[in-house]
């Protein structure tokens, strides 16, 4: 079984995925979510989601969160809509990190848990992730996890568990109305 390193952005969206990949490979979670504001938000996000993995037997690694840098790789895009430039660059961000810690820790695949949602676009994200993947020399498994009622079913694992579930994306800009 390969070893995967799933980039979770938070307990709910990993659910779901969590359910489709565990068959195949060898499952750890990175969180690594510098873009989530604040702080406390941040906190309850991560520690949902060790919850859940302890529920499901999986580990969680959680990166250094290092909101200075994030907002730095995403200046100048401070004012873009959601779903726009300065959403590839966080997929980048935190796919960049996720791939580095891959690379460093014999991981043979890594993914994310973002396509789970129907507000990301989940080409977008796959093609970000292979790029970095090839760069990297690692394999990328590109996904599209709301297919099949993907983002239902993560909605009822997370009542299930009743698992804390936020109202917007996570970064201080997804917070502007």
């Amino acid at each position: 079984m390969k070893k995967l390193l799933l980039h979770s952005c938070c307990g709910p969206c990993s659910t779901w995925v969590i359910e489709v990949l565990k068959r195949d490979y060898d499952l750890t979670i990175f969180y690594t979510n510098s873009n989530i504001y604040p702080h406390s938000e941040y906190q309850k996000r991560l520690e949902e989601q060790k919850r859940y993995a302890k529920i499901v037997g999986i580990d969680v690694i959680e990166d250094v969160y290092d909101e200075k840098e994030f907002l730095q790789f995403v200046k100048g895009l401070e004012f873009e809509k959601e779903g726009g430039e300065r959403c590839k660059k966080c997929f980048e961000f935190r796919l960049k990190r996720t791939a580095k810690f891959a690379k460093e820790n014999n991981f043979e695949v890594f993914s994310t848990t973002l396509t789970v949602s129907p507000h990301k676009n989940f080409e977008i994200i796959n093609q970000i992730g292979k790029e970095i993947a090839d760069m990297n020399h690692l394999e990328f498994l590109e996904g599209n996890f709301k297919k099949q009622n993907g983002f239902k079913n993560s909605i009822e694992i997370s009542k299930k568990y009743d698992i804390y579930r936020q109202n917007y994306c996570g970064c201080r800009f997804s917070l502007r109305k």
